[in-house]
């Protein structure tokens, strides 16, 4: 018997800095739709509530931006993922911003707490700050930090209200209490864009990190086979796809922070997929479309539901 998939649509932006990606799942949906496929009748769905209109609302913290309603709403995310992981599905998230995939983390952790859960992440960007280190205060760079409990301190630029501070660990125990992975179960690929105190956390921690240009020397096959054995003794993976992964110049500019010089959609495809044969993927997530920046029409969205459509068949979990 095979887990059923279940597509979750959380329509969350509020821990990006430029509106819109809000939007980026009912653009996804559109370029389905323009291409006559009917992948969205095809699974059951569900829609996470989200706290949107929060962005009118003056920030309390400069810092860590909405970060009271960032909390609420990955708790909301947790809890859509965990239900429908205790259900016997398999949930493809499709998000707004990527701040959501700290609560993804959380509910796949609150189900397999016993488990050692790796983390591919395939993203422009290593989203390692916290609220003492980010120069934006924009939370969607900052769920890996939170899913460590790490607070990077050595780079401490920011002084926290104490209120803040009170979210930020509200944020770091959602779920469960505690890290939910560690940084040595962290693989990025794609990662090309960084500040000094990422750098910092990806040397002192050991994150391996998949840059475009080694796995295009090396081989994609080989690179992925090879991050697979360093997450050998972890028992489930979740993947996070952000579409900034790919290349702006070569697909489009339409996600909040492009950055050039990235994979294309088929690279991303092959590495997807290939992880997918590993049985151990659990949960999928694709974040950061925004169809108001596209400088090409629909052009992400298309691309994102390219590979969307293209590894949903590769998707086949037993029924534990």
């Amino acid at each position: 018997m095979e887990r059923a998939i279940k597509i979750v649509k959380n329509r969350s932006d509020i821990g990006a800095g430029t509106r819109g990606s809000d939007l980026g799942i009912d653009a996804i949906e559109i370029a389905a739709i323009n291409q006559n496929n009917s992948f969205f009748n095809q699974y059951e769905f569900e829609d996470v509530k989200t706290h949107n209109e929060s962005v009118y609302d003056k920030n309390q913290s400069t810092f860590a931006k909405r970060i009271e309603h960032v909390v609420e709403h990955c708790t909301r995310v947790c809890y859509a993922v965990k239900k429908n992981l205790e259900a016997n599905f398999f949930p493809i998230v499709l998000s707004g911003d990527h701040s959501s995939a700290l609560g993804t983390i959380s509910g796949i952790k609150a189900v397999y707490e016993e488990q050692t859960l790796g983390v591919i992440w395939i993203d422009a960007h290593a989203d390692l700050h916290s609220p003492y280190t980010s120069p934006s205060g924009n939370i969607h760079g900052m769920p890996l930090s939170a899913a460590i409990s790490n607070d990077n301190l050595e780079f401490q630029i920011n002084e926290i209200a104490t209120e803040t501070i009170g979210q930020w660990e509200k944020m770091k125990n959602i779920g469960c209490p505690g890290a939910k992975i560690l940084a040595e179960n962290i693989i990025y690929f794609g990662v090309r864009d960084t500040e000094e105190p990422e750098n910092a956390q990806i040397q002192k921690l050991q994150i391996r990190n998949y840059k475009v240009d080694e796995i295009r020397y090396r081989s994609l096959q080989t690179c992925v086979e090879e991050a697979l054995i360093k997450l050998a003794h972890c028992e489930i993976i979740y993947i996070s796809f952000d579409v900034d992964s790919m290349d702006c110049d070569l697909i489009s500019y339409g996600t909040g922070t492009p950055v050039p010089r990235g994979f294309d959609q088929y690279e991303i495809i092959a590495i997807i997929n290939q992880i997918i044969e590993s049985k151990k993927v659990v949960c999928i997530e694709f974040v950061e479309v925004n169809p108001l920046l596209d400088n090409k029409g629909n052009k992400m969205a298309e691309t994102a539901f390219q590979v969307l459509d293209a590894i949903t068949s590769r998707i086949v979990v037993p029924i534990e």
